[in-house]
């Protein structure tokens, strides 16, 4: 992962990346952090330094982050912290 900074350009990077690789990840996170059940299609469709927007069965939620991404690696690292707190059910 890379220290360039959040902007539009890394934001669809990060977003085609995670929607190509990553879609249970995506899934979970709405279920955990959106509050939403039984979701059949997740798309993240923007990451900013404070929040990921996530398209959940066609509704637009947005996620939180806990403290303000510096750059694309602390993105990574946020990211698969989140994935990790999930409890295994």
């Amino acid at each position: 992962m890379s220290s360039d900074p959040i902007n539009s350009e890394t934001s669809l990077r990060i977003c085609n990346h995670m929607n190509k690789d990553h879609s249970q990840s995506l899934k979970a996170y709405a279920e955990y952090y959106g509050g939403i059940k039984g979701s059949k299609e997740v798309e993240m469709v923007q990451l900013s330094s404070k929040a990921m927007e996530l398209m959940v069965d066609g509704e637009m939620i947005s996620i939180d982050f806990d403290h303000e991404l510096q750059d694309c690696s602390d993105a990574h690292n946020t990211l698969v912290a989140m994935i990790k707190s999930i409890p295994k059910s």
